[in-house]
């Protein structure tokens, strides 16, 4: 597939002076299938066909605003956040109580960061998932899956996207699986496993929203952990929102990345379950349209 790098994605459209909507030409390369009266269906991925395609240039029609009610916090939004940070703090509160009443610190610190290294992965592994597969109209994560086809076109949009509008769909999730676990369990090693990976997981967009932001507009203590590694940082996260658009999923920390990507794991899930079930991930016939990022109207909204 290596040979086939060069015709898949295009020079960005973006350099040139043009301010006028214009056509341009595509080509999409894709495998496909054969099918028999016999045999059941499977993909054949010695044939290739080569896809002439027009799609016009993005264009800034609808953008989202600053003003745009989608980015803007509800009272709903915040209940959510307050109760999902309620949870955790108990959780927390659990792990610490449980540590001073048996005397054991190093299990449930060592268990946090355990927490911490998974919660790592588990957002590359999801956020994988939604870039690469379904649609608005998937249950449960369709509105997941929307939000973020239009954050690859508008990126700069997450850093505008107020607190708990950012956070709140998380803060649900966190709150229905960590709750029963502190009303349940007690041990202070679990406990402190759990409070750090689902607060982790919870606060992982406002992570990678700093990692849209730009470095002289971020509190210095974010900077210095992006700069330390503990948080994921901006130029290796922007690696992701550039051509092929398929390494640096992970998003806390971003300590995942190097050996996920080095060692293809993302691209051996994706043949399996294309060989497996025939469903092709976006990846493999992006950038179009939908993807391509409105560099002129970003550059814009930032100067603002």
């Amino acid at each position: 597939m290596s040979s086939l790098t060069q015709h898949r994605y295009l020079p960005s459209f973006h350099h040139h002076g043009c301010t006028k909507s214009t056509s341009v030409h595509r080509i999409r390369v894709y495998c496909s299938t054969k099918t028999t009266t016999t045999m059941k269906s499977k993909p054949n991925a010695d044939q290739l066909i080569v896809e002439p395609r027009f799609a016009p240039l993005p264009t800034a029609a609808n953008y989202p605003t600053e003003s745009d009610t989608s980015l803007q916090s509800t009272w709903s939004h915040r209940a959510w956040v307050a109760v999902g940070c309620t949870t955790l703090l108990i959780s927390l509160g659990e792990s610490i109580k449980g540590s001073m009443d048996m005397n054991i610190w190093v299990e449930p610190i060592l268990a946090g960061w355990v927490g911490y290294i998974l919660a790592d992965l588990g957002s590359g592994v999801y956020h994988w998932a939604i870039d690469n597969y379904g649609d608005g109209s998937t249950p449960f994560v369709g509105a997941q899956i929307e939000a973020f086809q239009g954050h690859h076109k508008w990126p700069w949009t997450i850093t505008k996207r107020q607190f708990a509008n950012n956070l709140h769909a998380l803060a649900r999730v966190v709150t229905f699986v960590v709750l029963p676990i502190d009303l349940l369990f007690h041990d202070p090693i679990l406990q402190g496993f759990v409070a750090v990976c689902a607060g982790c997981i919870m606060f992982s967009q406002q992570f990678h929203a700093w990692a849209h932001g730009t470095k002289s507009r971020l509190p210095p203590l974010v900077v210095a952990l992006q700069d330390s590694g503990v948080l994921v940082s901006r130029s290796q996260h922007g690696a992701h929102h550039r051509p092929p658009y398929n390494n640096n999923y992970c998003i806390v920390s971003g300590v995942w990345n190097e050996f996920l990507d080095k060692n293809q794991a993302f691209e051996a899930m994706e043949m399996i379950l294309y060989f497996k079930l025939g469903v092709r991930p976006r990846s493999w016939s992006e950038p179009a349209s939908e993807w391509l990022e409105d560099i002129q109207i970003a550059s814009q909204t930032q100067s603002q």
